[in-house]
């Protein structure tokens, strides 16, 4: 069955992964790139599949009501993919507003264009919102320090899911943000819950833990500390790196997207993470170790470069999403340990330095506002 998906957010990280996967995968579909191409959207990323027959891209802003409207009639819209977010945590704390407008009244506006297009004509309809761990609050460390750090990659995934406690963020969690990003996206979570209740809109949620891989905005810790150790920067480190998140290889995340996307329950919650949790200062020693392995230095030289910075306001102490529910009636599960991924991780951002290169000095911004201007 062919269908018109809108993919919002898709010149991002973890969106240029969902588009490249649904315009390869299903080429009777027809694949809407709607992005806003703030600092984090780079249409390089999709550069590999511009040309497909099926891709379409808008620049467009989610809070753009009247815009959303007509994306919505010009290409007959049955599907939302909606991963379009202000999502760096450092950020919000300095500009909240505009993570309030982003996050929560551009789910809004994405909300009410589907309502209104759609018209209580349900059938074949699907808006599917990826959040975040991060709405559930903190877990304690009920093993600090942590039963078997750092894991090799024969450690099994339920070694690196009990490493550090029993708690773990189920889809029937509390909310309790702590950020102002965390607190944005737990708004934009119930409102597209009050959708479904209010008005039988169709609609998934997924909350997903901390993503990596190829793409990455070079603001997120593993490329940043990639790029700072290629060129002999200090990695900063906040407080004495004893925070734990749980780490999901990007690619993983998109074949979960898909497989939820076909086969998700309407009116669901899934959690999707990696089984791979990691405290900060022990993740940071294996990019390290493996950086300069790749560059042909001595292994684990450049641990002097591993600078303790002062802790950020509301740190969460540790992240741990249990994935069950997705593995049992799904049938998903992660492909990569974590060391597999950070190998290809490290090697696609090392084979890749024109693109980092490009970010870091802006150019990419430069290259793609010139070429819509022509458009």
């Amino acid at each position: 069955m062919s269908r018109n998906i809108l993919i919002t957010g898709g010149a991002g990280f973890i969106g240029s992964h969902v588009v490249r996967l649904f315009v390869t995968k299903y080429p009777d579909y027809r694949i809407v790139n709607l992005d806003k191409l703030t600092y984090a959207g780079n249409l390089a990323n999709l550069k590999d599949i511009e040309n497909a027959p099926n891709y379409h891209f808008e620049k467009c802003d989610i809070c753009d009501y009247d815009a959303v409207r007509a994306i919505f009639r010009k290409y007959d819209i049955d599907g939302v993919i909606h991963l379009a977010a202000e999502s760096h945590v450092d950020r919000s704390i300095k500009d909240p507003f505009t993570f309030a407008r982003t996050n929560v009244m551009g789910t809004l506006t994405l909300l009410q264009s589907a309502r209104e297009y759609w018209n209580g004509a349900w059938d074949g309809k699907l808006f599917y919102h990826i959040s975040t761990d991060e709405v559930y609050g903190a877990l304690e460390l009920t093993h600090p320090e942590g039963i078997k750090p750092p894991f090799s990659t024969t450690a099994s995934s339920m070694e690196h899911h009990l490493a550090y406690g029993t708690d773990f963020f189920y889809e029937t969690t509390k909310y309790n943000p702590h950020s102002p990003y965390s607190a944005s996206k737990a708004s934009s979570d119930h409102f597209v819950r009050a959708y479904h209740d209010t008005y039988g809109m169709p609609t998934l949620v997924t909350n997903c833990s901390n993503n990596y891989g190829p793409y990455q905005f070079p603001e997120k810790l593993i490329p940043l500390f990639i790029n700072n150790i290629r060129h002999r920067k200090p990695l900063p480190v906040y407080g004495r790196g004893e925070n734990v998140r749980d780490w999901l290889y990007v690619e993983d995340h998109a074949r979960a997207i898909d497989v939820i996307f076909h086969h998700g329950k309407v009116a669901e919650t899934y959690n999707i993470g990696g089984f791979n949790e990691w405290k900060n200062i022990d993740l940071i020693r294996v990019v390290i170790r493996t950086v300069d392995r790749l560059l042909g230095r001595k292994e684990g030289e450049d641990m002097n470069l591993i600078t303790y910075v002062t802790d950020r306001p509301g740190h969460d102490m540790r992240y741990a999403i249990d994935s069950s529910k997705l593995q049992r009636e799904l049938g998903w599960e992660p492909s990569l340990q974590f060391e597999e991924g950070i190998e290809k991780t490290v090697r696609w951002y090392l084979d890749n330095q024109a693109w980092m290169d490009n970010i870091t000095s802006g150019e990419y911004e430069k290259y793609y506002e010139e070429m819509y201007r022509n458009r």
